[in-house]
């Protein structure tokens, strides 16, 4: 199985004729993910190779049947687009754009919760999700992943999720599903959110986890952990060389005295029974040791 997106996940590109929406909705189509539609205002009627154009989110939800979202568009547009899926009836959006402000974020963010509780969005600012073998919707490369699983993965990280990818299928250890939840302060999805799908999926047996530096997420995951999730977790927290109130790459990525440091969220997997690696790799080669140990 795999979480949030299969092999009849239905999508349309919100951006498709955008020159990154055209690039990475047409890698996830020939990926072999249902790509069945963009979204562009005042561009309907138009196609790109082939997939079909339409001017809002409604009206091609009503002409695909499309259940899922992927959102390329330039950052004082995300918010909207966003909302527009959510109001059309998409169950997933999954929003790669970055740059998007912190204040902009929490606004849509919370209208979803309020007003769309049936919508889940992932990111923004993230690489998107992946079930290896079945649907790619994002920039993640499809070329690295293995499918048929026994491994979960969650990462704050993009660039360490392609690591973790490619690391697991080296050793011939594959993916149920990949989930981008991005790093930005106010994501979409979370640590526990996954953990939670994880949990209730019988194919994945084991979850690779990967965290940053701010805010308490992997601590909230780690409570989640102890109380919760009955398989074996492997964790790496990115930043642990960070100096304090120095913003590492993402806009969520920051400490704020003793809050948000890799210490302490490495003393708090530790102490919920996760195995902490000291770096990426280490964190492939632990829950390779785990998977074959089954």
């Amino acid at each position: 199985m795999s979480i949030f997106v299969d092999e009849n996940t239905r999508v349309i590109v919100q951006g498709l004729t955008g020159g990154q929406g055209r690039f990475h909705g047409l890698r996830n189509r020939d990926y072999g993910t249902k790509v069945v539609g963009g979204v562009t205002p005042g561009k309907g009627g138009t196609d790109v190779d082939g997939i079909p154009v339409f001017d809002t989110v409604e009206e091609a939800v009503a002409l695909t049947n499309a259940n899922a979202s992927f959102i390329s568009v330039p950052p004082r547009f995300a918010g909207g687009a966003v909302l527009e899926a959510a109001k059309a009836g998409i169950a997933l959006v999954v929003c790669i754009t970055e740059f998007i402000p912190a204040k902009d974020e929490a606004f849509f963010y919370n209208v979803l919760v309020r007003d769309y509780p049936g919508t889940r969005l992932i990111g923004p600012n993230c690489p998107g999700i992946i079930s290896p073998g079945k649907c790619n919707i994002g920039i993640t490369s499809g070329s690295i992943a293995l499918a048929g699983g026994p491994v979960g993965i969650v990462s704050r990280s993009g660039t360490l999720t392609y690591q973790a990818i490619h690391e697991l299928s080296q050793q011939g250890i594959g993916q149920t599903t990949c989930v981008g939840i991005g790093g930005d302060p106010v994501p979409g999805t979370n640590f526990i959110d996954c953990l939670a799908a994880f949990e209730a999926d019988p194919e994945t047996k084991a979850v690779l986890m990967i965290g940053e530096i701010g805010g308490t997420e992997e601590e909230k995951a780690a409570a989640f952990i102890k109380e919760h999730f009955s398989k074996p977790v492997v964790a790496y927290i990115a930043g642990q060389t960070a100096p304090p109130g120095k913003k590492m790459g993402h806009a969520g990525a920051i400490i704020s005295g003793s809050q948000g440091t890799a210490a302490a969220k490495m003393e708090a997997l530790t102490a919920a029974g996760v195995v902490v690696a000291v770096n990426p790799t280490a964190a492939g080669e632990k829950m390779v040791e785990i998977v074959r140990a089954f």
